[in-house]
């Protein structure tokens, strides 16, 4: 039991690892492509705290194994907890926490926005300028893919906001280590 009049050093607390940290965390795990596999992991981060920012699961080139790409904030010890325990996990074969500084990681999104008249104009040139691509045209909307880093398809979310979003959808990071090395 603690006095009121302690003075608590935050040096002395423990992370918990459903804080936000500022520390980002990209995971690249390499796991068979079976039944269960991405349900056990995504409770492994549950039960552990984690709150999962995104998730992209994808065929890799050999048809029985698949990548999974998952963006955690957390500390450094609660996320080498959970790889220990992913590890374990029989249908994970590789597990690597990529530095954002060094990998190279997008994302894909889609923005169905409002936009006719004068202010289609607009949009459009706000695509060009962001190299996104115009993948459907309606009368009174614009769907348009904007493919690159996090801040990136935000900053783009913004400047289209103002217009009318009807609609946006986003894929979740994928992500490789920069350089030769293999992920």
């Amino acid at each position: 039991m603690t006095d009121a009049t302690d003075i608590l050093n935050l040096d002395d607390l423990e992370v918990s690892g459903g804080g936000r940290t500022g520390r980002r965390h990209i995971l690249s795990l390499l796991v068979e492509n079976k039944p269960g596999v991405l349900a056990r992991i995504a409770g492994l981060f549950a039960r552990r705290g984690f709150s999962i920012d995104s998730l992209a699961v994808g065929p890799t080139d050999d048809t029985t194994i698949s990548r999974l790409t998952l963006t955690v904030d957390g500390a450094t010890h609660p996320i080498d907890q959970v790889t220990k325990q992913l590890h374990k996990l029989i249908n994970v074969i590789k597990i690597r926490d990529l530095e954002p500084e060094d990998a190279v990681a997008r994302e894909l999104a889609l923005f169905k926005i409002s936009a006719d008249g004068d202010s289609r104009a607009q949009v459009m040139q706000f695509a060009e300028i962001f190299r996104g691509k115009i993948v459907d045209v309606h009368k009174r909307s614009l769907t348009i893919e904007v493919t690159g880093t996090d801040d990136k398809i935000e900053a783009f979310e913004e400047m289209v906001r103002p217009f009318g979003l009807i609609e946006m959808v986003r894929t979740g990071e994928i992500a490789v280590a920069r350089g030769k090395s293999a992920t």
